[in-house]
């Protein structure tokens, strides 16, 4: 596994590779790393010639007073894991290679950013279209991983790729789950015990979501049930959305249909945590 942390050096590497015509699969990440990252590198390995695989906490899609400075970062635990999985390239800059004092331009993907997290994490999606656009422009990458638990981003990263040409194929993998069901996220290590406990809720809401559509219940009766789950649990601090959505606009499904994105945000202490299942009807 060779280190790289400068853009143009990055950008040199991948040129190389593809004149060879090798596949880049990449794997774009903040760290501190679960078995749900682990499960893409593998994908990207499975898939491509060549796996690169990046770290960057990046600052843009934070905002003021969310946990950008204590966001979990273990980069040497990180680099044991990704040294075992024998990935080739292991991308790591620092934030003044990818903001430059002056830097002004930013990706706007409209329509999609200001729904579900977007309402409650103004300028999030910005910041996160605009250090993929970033990434993809410096590893030029043949195919690109995501995770499920990101729903809406790895929509909205669709939509940017479809909308401004980018020649990169979107993979989005299913979410990997603890035994009690709670989708693997870096912002779990916030949980104390008890609240790691709670948390389990969002997955029985979700399920409980799925079972009823299959049985052909109102989609607006569905999203009360889920509620009601949630709100059985006295740790659950706050409750952003729940219910049931279209998986192309993020708009709340109030009839049926015949395919849902069923999706949760909350907080559990001071810990905002997101989860989602598709539900498709035969």
């Amino acid at each position: 596994m060779e280190i790289i942390r400068i853009p143009r050096i990055m950008r040199e590497i991948t040129k190389d590779l593809r004149a060879k015509g090798k596949s880049i699969g990449f794997v774009p990440t903040m760290g501190a790393l679960h078995e749900g990252h682990l499960s893409l590198i593998k994908r990207a390995k499975q898939e491509n010639d060549t796996t690169v695989v990046s770290i960057f906490v990046n600052p843009t899609q934070f905002a003021p007073g969310e946990d950008y400075e204590k966001y979990p970062r273990d980069i040497e635990s990180d680099k044991e894991k990704l040294q075992k999985m024998e990935i080739d390239y292991l991308f790591l800059p620092d934030v003044e290679s990818l903001y430059p004092q002056g830097y002004s331009t930013y990706v706007t993907v409209e329509g999609l950013s200001d729904k579900l997290c977007g309402k409650f994490r103004p300028g999030h999606f910005r910041g996160v279209a605009t250090i993929v656009c970033k990434l993809f422009n410096i590893v030029r990458p043949s195919r690109a991983y995501f995770g499920q638990k990101d729903y809406q981003q790895s929509l909205i990263i669709k939509r940017m790729i479809d909308d401004l040409n980018f020649d990169i194929e979107i993979i989005v993998c299913p979410t990997i789950r603890e035994n009690d069901g709670l989708a693997m996220s870096s912002r779990n290590l916030y949980l104390n015990e008890e609240e790691r406990k709670a948390a389990s809720v969002i997955y029985k809401a979700l399920q409980e979501g799925e079972k009823l559509l299959k049985q052909g219940i109102n989609p607006s009766d569905v999203t009360l049930e889920m509620l009601k789950i949630l709100k059985k649990e006295p740790l659950v601090r706050e409750i952003q959305y729940a219910g049931v959505f279209d998986p192309l606009t993020l708009e709340e499904v109030k009839e049926k249909q015949k395919r849902y994105l069923l999706a949760i945000a909350l907080k559990i202490g001071d810990t905002r945590l997101i989860d989602n299942f598709i539900v498709e009807l035969n």
